[in-house]
């Protein structure tokens, strides 16, 4: 990957993940730094459910913006279930 491909993956990762905070609701506690990994993550999850959607088996790619953003909301979701929710278990049942 080169310098460029490196820093186009940084923005589509941080767009990608500001874009996920907005769509799940309730607040998220995450640093800048934190939406940029969730974002990155989201990326490469996104884009190889695409590669299977479309039949090209599992391959790493960073790039397809809807699979970056649909990656992102998918962590999000499963971070905020699982990670945040053991801190509010007792603001969630109430």
């Amino acid at each position: 990957m080169t310098i460029g491909g490196i820093i186009l993956a940084i923005i589509i990762g941080l767009i990608a993940g500001f874009i996920a905070r907005a769509v799940i609701p309730g607040k998220q506690h995450m640093s800048i730094l934190m939406t940029l990994v969730l974002g990155l993550i989201g990326s490469i999850v996104g884009n190889l459910l695409a590669g299977l959607i479309k039949g090209e088996g599992l391959r790493f790619d960073i790039g397809g913006w809807w699979a970056s953003i649909l990656g992102a909301i998918i962590v999000l979701g499963v971070y905020v279930f699982a990670v945040q929710g053991r801190s509010r278990k007792g603001v969630l049942h109430r």
